[in-house]
């Protein structure tokens, strides 16, 4: 359920925890990281996404804001909503937080100590599997990993798991076999499948929350039609806005990695926006 305040981000109630329903995403910001995540944090953002993958992401650097901000004592660290992810060798540069020659249990035992080092943290609110190892199905590497995961928020140590990066098949499959289902599906977003509408659907269907990125960034010419220009018109806002609202009404946690803080204020003003059934549907079908 959403909350209905409009004080800063609503929050979903899932499996017995308030995750706010909108992310900040800290993904190719390097050394802007800390003062980009700060003011991030500053400008009413309470959940944040990064990762634990040199290459694109500087978990450290969300850790130095996060000190920032909890000095101030405004802000507690149960009021926010960490989420990092394990990410193979595949995906890493020559940076690891592991030892790539570690069976997949310790790599992701290393990583994941490594990312509350870096986020200065005990625990972890959501931990990810940033992508599987194949196109097509998952492997046993995808299932070692997967049963480390389970063993960690067994333990306690993170409250919530998931995956990103999944196509239909593998995030079923996972539902199917796992012994703790993932509680969140992180995806680039694209207009052209209708949102990624077959895998909202399949998250719906087993209390999995949909987590979508790139939902500007990825559809910029879908977004550059008549009816969405209309849309934002009507209601005297940017077009971003209109579809982190979409976004929201449809279930979804949209994540934004803008680096402008007038853009971070209003993205987070669209919980003082509504979309009308109709206008849901158009952006729905936009493609």
């Amino acid at each position: 359920m959403l909350s209905d305040s409009h004080q800063g981000p609503a929050y979903i109630e899932h499996r017995g925890l308030k995750i706010p329903s909108f992310l900040y995403g800290t993904a190719w910001k390097e050394m802007e990281t800390e003062a980009l995540a700060k003011l991030a944090l500053e400008s009413g953002f309470l959940g944040i996404d990064t990762a634990n993958q040199r290459r694109h992401y500087y978990e450290a650097g969300v850790g130095k804001a996060l000190q920032h901000v909890l000095a101030d004592g405004n802000i507690k660290r149960s009021d926010l909503f960490l989420q990092t992810k394990f990410t193979y060798t595949g995906g890493q540069d020559h940076r690891l937080p592991y030892d790539p020659a570690a069976d997949y249990t310790s790599q992701v035992r290393q990583s994941f100590a490594s990312s509350l080092e870096h986020l200065n943290t005990t625990y972890l609110d959501s931990y990810i599997l940033h992508g599987p190892m194949s196109r097509v199905g998952l492997t046993d590497a995808d299932w070692e990993v997967w049963r480390a995961m389970e063993d960690l928020k067994k333990s306690g140590a993170v409250k919530l798991i998931g995956v990103s990066n999944m196509e239909f098949g593998q995030v079923q499959l996972l539902l199917e076999k796992a012994d703790i289902k993932p509680a969140f599906v992180q995806n680039r977003c694209f207009a052209r499948t209708q949102w990624d509408a077959k895998i909202r659907a399949l998250c719906r269907e087993h209390d999995v929350i949909y987590q979508g990125f790139s939902l500007i960034t990825a559809n910029a010419s879908e977004l550059n039609q008549p009816e969405i220009h209309q849309i934002a018109k009507r209601l005297g806002c940017s077009i971003a806005q209109v579809v982190f609202r979409f976004a929201l009404q449809v279930g979804m946690i949209p994540l934004t990695g803008t680096t402008s803080q007038r853009h971070m204020k209003e993205d987070l003003a669209m919980y003082d926006i509504e979309l009308s059934d109709a206008e849901i549907e158009i952006i729905e079908n936009v493609a």
